[in-house]
């Protein structure tokens, strides 16, 4: 009886060019460590953009070709077109999100024996088409090559979320503990006065209604600290600030005080999103972090042409908000997506007093959601576990 035993994965490649600044490269960094320190998988990370790079990762030396950091290969993704040989490619080569790896690679790919497992993996969607999508076969036009499309999702139908093994252990730790939430946000430049508030974290794009829900937060009865990473809203944050918004700027007006504070590499984040009462997050890998930090959130989504992201937020807010109706009205409305029969939209005082009396529920409601997502795997075990079923197919045809 011939064996259809496959060589186990041994390396990784990952091409990444960065479009939404942070939320590229933060997913394909976060998803190569985990393939690298959990799986012990030797991996090589392509980015084309090494400032944004640098910054959720201060390690990365920019204007440098070829380094190591983390036990990751980083290679700077310019205009390498012919420089690639069998031996090149790796056992997976994954391209993130549709970014078109460079022709050289694919046709090193297309001699080398055995031939790799290709997978694009797509951006993250709660809409139900994902699930019929996923995994579904996509042949080259003109190499010997079949690329496979892995979606991350909500559902067992689809490839999970990215998680490190000891995530929750770490968050649940950090939670637990009052003394090192007040030094984490004491090394942040918080005041004791501000870490004592009702904290919020605010990360979003430029065009976000910053104005608006910070001139409700001032005239409220809750004082509230929002705490800001330099460069997120500049021109709202410097508005408010009447100043700079640069790391250690910070003004009090009625019941709001904005507080900027470095922007930091990934590890630190999680630790501001554990630490808040309720995030606000953007895009897609703040997104994640958010559902993992046992905290309520509201996500702020990548504008697309036609307003396609707001069928995608409609689509996550009806798994996941189910009858909270705040918090449906307060995403909607953060994201211009708020469509009222009258025509008129709720005040944002208005908006947020219904959304902080429903934190009780929105709470429970995290926790629950958090152990619904736990038990569909995490991402990058469920994309090996899928290589290797594609790996044992080809062992099985090739020993026929």
């Amino acid at each position: 009886m011939t064996s259809t035993n496959c060589t186990p994965t041994r390396t990784l490649t990952l091409f990444c060019k960065v479009v939404d600044n942070f939320g590229d490269i933060g997913i394909c960094w976060r998803l190569a460590r985990e393939f690298q320190h959990e799986h012990l998988i030797d991996v090589t990370l392509w980015v084309d953009d090494l400032y944004s790079f640098q910054r959720i990762c201060p390690d990365v030396v920019k204007g440098v070709d070829h380094q190591i950091i983390d036990r990751i290969t980083i290679r700077h993704w310019r205009d390498q077109i012919d420089s690639f040989s069998p031996a090149d490619v790796s056992d997976i080569v994954i391209e993130f999100f549709g970014c078109d790896i460079p022709p050289g690679y694919l046709a090193a790919m297309a001699v080398r024996a055995p031939r790799a497992i290709w997978i694009n993996l797509e951006g993250l969607s709660a809409e139900e088409w994902v699930e019929g999508c996923h995994t579904l076969p996509s042949p080259h036009g003109q190499l010997p090559l079949t690329k496979y499309f892995f979606f991350p999702g909500f559902t067992r139908k689809t490839g999970g979320l990215l998680c490190e093994a000891s995530l929750d252990a770490q968050r649940r730790q950090f939670q637990a503990d009052p003394a090192e939430r007040e030094q984490f946000l004491t090394h942040l430049g918080l005041t004791a006065e501000e870490m004592n508030r009702f904290t919020v974290s605010l990360f979003c794009y430029s065009h976000a209604p910053v104005d608006a829900l910070f001139n409700a937060w001032q005239v409220g009865k809750k004082a509230i600290t929002c705490i800001v990473p330099e460069g997120v809203a500049v021109i709202a944050i410097e508005n408010y600030l009447a100043q700079p918004a640069i790391a250690g700027a910070a003004r009090t007006q009625g019941a709001l005080t904005v507080r900027v504070v470095p922007f930091m590499a990934q590890p630190m984040y999680d630790r501001l999103l554990w630490a808040c009462d309720v995030n606000f997050v953007r895009g897609e890998d703040s997104f994640v972090r958010a559902q993992w930090a046992h905290r309520p959130f509201i996500w702020h989504i990548y504008p697309q042409d036609k307003n396609l992201h707001h069928v995608k937020l409609a689509a996550f807010l009806q798994r996941y908000a189910l009858d909270v109706d705040s918090l449906k009205q307060l995403s909607l409305s953060w994201n211009d997506a708020l469509l009222m029969s009258a025509g008129e939209v709720p005040a944002w005082s208005t908006l947020w007093s219904h959304f902080y009396d429903d934190l009780p529920q929105l709470n429970l409601r995290g926790a629950a959601w958090q152990k619904e997502m736990a038990s569909n795997g995490d991402l990058a075990s469920n994309l090996l576990k899928f290589s290797q079923v594609l790996q044992l197919a080809a062992s099985a045809v090739l020993a026929k």
